[in-house]
């Protein structure tokens, strides 16, 4: 059970081993997509349908309907990626029940944008983790985890792609143990100090220069290249910041650096804005209506005296 291509790799895993048999995938309905608007299967639906698989997209998974036939399939075990939450009678159908592969070290990071939230919080590692399904969302017992480290230059576009091969291995990991009869099934350990991730909303990428510039340097890889941190120039156009870095200069929290929020650029090779605490410099941005490209191209054709108040 999986959507986005984040789960393809583990469906090419479980596919490999001759241990095991896919006898049906369950993805989402079809969307529209592109310039055309035409119907779109997702990712898991066309890697299925390259190996011919039975392929079930239900608009409702507590249709009676869908529940019998997901039944007719009687499958042994249900593994679950970047899916959506089930209700009890299709969790708890198989006779092993149903695991899930989150892209985080539970219990840290419970919900839907794990990969986004270790970002933006700077944290220096992250992972993946197989889990049994159960009532509330992603506090199942743990089967396995497996750390991965979290480079400076990460964002999530690059910690995604790692992450997704880490959650595929660890799929298949995890079912053997479960086939073999080893599988682990330890209670998560709650604490005080646990962050969640919650589902991305537009104004979670909008940058507050109140906070300090390696905060805002961190929310800017988390959300990059989708869906984006942002902010407004002075005279109100979008401008989208795909990459961004401290200026470490220690003249930066001098006098002359001007109040939170100003704007400071040469005109050709630098733009920077001042920040609760130091300069935030912008490497790589989008200006609404133009395309993407690196500062020092975007200010050869930006009118740099704009930025002033």
């Amino acid at each position: 059970m999986g959507t986005p291509e984040f789960a393809v790799p583990t469906l090419e895993s479980l596919l490999s081993w001759d241990g095991c048999q896919v006898v049906a995938i369950v993805t989402a309905p079809d969307k529209p997509a592109g310039r055309g608007r035409q119907l779109q299967g997702s990712a898991v639906k066309q890697a299925a349908e390259a190996h011919g698989l039975p392929v079930l997209q239900p608009t409702n998974l507590k249709s009676p309907e869908f529940q019998a036939e997901l039944k007719g399939y009687a499958a042994d075990l249900q593994v679950v990626v970047a899916f959506r939450m089930l209700p009890e009678a299709v969790w708890n159908m198989p006779p092993q029940g149903s695991i899930n592969i989150h892209a985080s070290l539970l219990p840290q990071y419970r919900g839907a944008a794990p990969i986004n939230w270790a970002l933006i919080h700077g944290e220096t590692q992250t992972g993946v983790t197989s889990f049994f399904l159960r009532h509330e969302i992603d506090t199942g017992d743990l089967i396995f985890q497996d750390v991965v480290p979290i480079a400076d230059e990460d964002d999530f576009g690059s910690l995604y792609e790692k992450l997704k091969l880490a959650g595929a291995a660890l799929a298949l990991r995890s079912v053997q143990a479960i086939a073999a009869g080893t599988a682990p099934s330890l209670p998560q350990q709650e604490s005080a100090e646990l962050r969640a991730a919650p589902k991305i909303q537009k104004e979670t990428g909008r940058l507050d220069f109140s906070e300090s510039a390696p905060a805002l340097a961190n929310r800017v890889r988390g959300l990059s290249p989708i869906p984006t941190a942002f902010t407004q120039l002075p005279d109100g156009r979008t401008l989208k910041v795909f990459r961004a870095q401290p200026f470490d200069d220690e003249e930066a929290s001098g006098p002359d650096t001007g109040g939170i929020g100003t704007w400071h650029t040469d005109g050709r090779t630098y733009l920077r804005v001042q920040t609760g605490s130091g300069l935030l410099s912008l490497l790589d941005v989008q200006l609404e209506g133009k395309k993407r490209m690196p500062v020092q191209e975007f200010l050869r054709g930006f009118n740099a005296s704009s930025l002033s108040v």
